[in-house]
């Protein structure tokens, strides 16, 4: 039991680290949404490390942006960051994506394992980006369908696919632990 908590702890700490890592890999984009590797990040962080760990991991990494530290892409960080910026409600909308990745784990021993986990992770999406489409709208004055056309659609399917290889790593992953 002692060991399996030392896992967990380490695991959380290590995805925490690679959810900022990846972060900074991101290519800026007109809207001020860039393009980056934090949705695999956090969806891998549900996958791996199941409900709780992982959504303790990602609100770990939420936490250290908000106290300032350079976590979030670009390297900005900050509690402004999070409520006033347009990528803010992404950002809080990442608790959501860990959260229903990590609930797919819950159901992965049943029949149709695989596509259920798929179908959580990319609920999770949905709901990520409906946070970060609200706060945009907000942010930029603009309608919530202008906020959908810019900082959704360009990103749907880019994060769909991280969601699936983030599922399909962890499976790789598992076998070796």
């Amino acid at each position: 039991m002692k060991n399996q908590k030392i896992k967990n702890i380490v695991l959380t700490s290590v995805i925490t680290a690679l959810t900022a890592v990846l972060s900074q890999i991101a290519i800026p984009v007109p809207s001020g949404v860039p393009i980056t590797l934090q949705t695999f990040a956090v969806s891998l962080s549900g996958y791996l490390l199941g409900l709780k760990y992982g959504v303790i991991s990602t609100f770990i990494y939420i936490s250290l942006g908000a106290i300032g530290i350079p976590v979030f892409s670009n390297f900005s960080g900050g509690i402004h960051f999070i409520f006033a910026s347009p990528t803010g409600g992404f950002i809080i909308g990442f608790l959501f994506l860990s959260f229903f990745c990590g609930l797919s784990c819950l159901f992965k021993w049943r029949k149709h394992g695989k596509v259920s986990a798929i179908f959580w992770g990319l609920i999770g999406v949905f709901i990520c980006h409906l946070c970060g489409c609200m706060q945009y709208a907000s942010i930029a004055s603009i309608p919530f369908t202008a906020a959908i056309v810019t900082v959704s659609l360009p990103f749907i399917l880019k994060d769909a696919i991280s969601v699936v290889l983030a599922y399909f790593l962890c499976l790789k992953i598992n076998k070796y632990m």
